[in-house]
């Protein structure tokens, strides 16, 4: 199981030790000087610190030292964002696209993208990916043709350079998969159907495939779901599209710890069996707000919580981002 870890804390920690007069005196004036940055903030406005250099101003009144507290705010989530670029980590986006699935996982020069929400979210999500930066998908899944995975995969196919695409051989008549295939076929791209085992490589995280089609996909298309296991280092990520117990039944499971749980929550997923076989420290849930399914289910809820699993939801924390340097986890929300 990957280690666990808090938030990280931007704000230097205070020297501990004993309070002298001079620490007073030097802790009023810090006070002051903040005091009057504050209020000359508030007199020039925000669209004067919109073309100036708040940090420059700082150093040159005050100098290095002086902290001061919501004067500016601080955006956490994208320094903690940024630093994992820097840093090469992986990162991985559950993106906030309703009642649907969308992920992004960024592996240093290396792109994979699973499902691309509905027919309304394809912009949304061609539009994050472009401000990531992006200008190439290595590998695009469309775990199973449902329009809430499937549906933006056209408007991604059309704006990006695409590597390999990963879709089930289950096939329909929707207009929604008609026009994937046809976004597919504008750019003559194919199509490749993986089988369990398979195996394919990002930077440095190494992707798994541990289910795809089974029986009986026709009646129920989600147990086609393609369910991809990624390591990362000692971190590993489970995504189960929206594979149901059939699926998890169908095999024995790794522990991982962050689990993309299955069929938004549904109480068709997530039996107790696999739960206890994952044992994830975290579970992401995508979900749309206030649901017509009543979704995530509360039993599922319980199973995880039961195991002391960390839950994060889509609908209650916006876009999450994970990130792994390959021992440690960090989990932001609400990412931009």
């Amino acid at each position: 199981m990957g280690q666990r870890t808090n938030e990280p804390n931007l704000w230097e920690k205070v020297k501990q030790g004993k309070k002298t007069k001079y620490y007073k005196r030097s802790k009023w004036l810090s006070r002051i000087a903040s005091l009057i940055i504050l209020i000359v903030l508030l007199l020039l406005g925000k669209s004067y610190w919109d073309s100036h250099d708040f940090n420059s101003y700082l150093q040159n009144a005050v100098g290095n030292n002086v902290i001061v507290e919501n004067a500016i705010t601080q955006d956490i989530t994208n320094t903690v964002e940024n630093q994992a670029e820097v840093d090469g980590n992986l990162r991985v986006y559950y993106l906030d696209v309703g009642q649907a699935d969308s992920i992004l996982v960024m592996d240093k020069d290396k792109t994979m993208l699973i499902d691309a929400g509905t027919n309304e979210a394809g912009n949304t999500v061609v539009n994050f990916l472009k401000e990531k930066g992006i200008t190439r998908i290595d590998y695009l899944v469309g775990t199973h043709p449902h329009e809430d995975h499937i549906g933006g995969l056209d408007d991604v196919i059309n704006n990006f350079d695409i590597g390999t695409i990963y879709m089930p051989k289950m096939q329909t008549t929707t207009k929604t998969f008609e026009d994937v295939l046809d976004a597919i076929s504008n750019k003559g791209l194919q199509v490749t159907t993986p089988v369990a085992g398979d195996a394919f490589k990002l930077t440095n995280a190494t992707c798994t495939i541990m289910a795809t089609d089974t029986e009986d996909t026709e009646d129920n298309l989600n147990l086609s779901s393609i369910v991809i296991r990624m390591t990362y280092g000692g971190n590993s990520f489970l995504f189960m599209g929206d594979a149901e117990e059939e699926v998890e039944a169908s095999r024995s499971w790794l522990p991982s710890d962050v689990l993309k749980v299955g069929h938004h929550g549904s109480k068709t997923s997530s039996s107790q069996t696999f739960i206890n076989q994952v044992m994830p420290a975290y579970a992401i849930i995508q979900v749309g707000k206030d649901n017509s399914y009543n979704l995530p289910n509360q039993e599922t809820i319980d199973k995880l919580e039961a195991i002391g699993t960390k839950i994060y939801r889509t609908d209650k924390d916006g876009n999450i981002l994970v990130i792994s340097d390959g021992t440690n986890i960090q989990v932001q929300t609400n990412v931009k």
